[in-house]
């Protein structure tokens, strides 16, 4: 099972490699870490996705809870959520390319932030499965780099 992790943490060196750990020695592997100061310059929001078992995600919440960095955990996974991530791509794009390239950057709702002689470099910011459908869109070009920031996400207001 996914699960999506929210957590407000102090913001200093060496939170995230604790915190991680507590999820690595439970086995789990991160498929998704974000981590941000918030408004407050003090505090950090990290966004963690982790594939696993039940059981074993109530026990690494509880040890998040028991750290001493840790404000607050919110477990998000059965919660309504909204949830971006940002996509920095770079395609190649031949001039007999580019037409049909821009057809699917327009379609995303994608922006061209660079563009040399051999190709494109696209930014877009979605849902996971927006951000994943982009990538499929254009991996027939001819993917060159790729930088993904992960998901970010809230609990939606009721």
């Amino acid at each position: 099972m996914e699960f999506t992790i929210s957590a407000l943490v102090e913001n200093h060196a060496g939170v995230l490699a604790r915190l991680s750990q507590i999820f690595a020695g439970r086995g789990f592997n991160i498929t998704s870490l974000t981590v941000a100061e918030t408004d407050d310059p003090t505090i950090s929001r990290m966004t963690i996705v982790v594939e696993g078992d039940e059981k074993v995600m109530e026990q690494v919440k509880k040890q998040l809870n028991k750290n001493i960095d840790v404000i607050k955990v919110y477990d998000l996974t059965k919660e309504k959520i909204i949830d971006r991530e940002l996509l920095i791509i770079k395609v190649k794009a031949d001039a007999r390319k580019r037409s049909e390239i821009l057809e699917i950057v327009d379609i995303f709702r994608a922006s061209i932030v660079d563009v040399s002689h051999n190709d494109i470099t696209i930014e877009a910011t979605g849902d996971t499965d927006k951000i994943n459908a982009l990538i499929k869109m254009l991996k027939p070009y001819g993917i060159k780099e790729m930088a993904r920031t992960g998901k970010a996400a809230l609990a939606r207001s009721m």
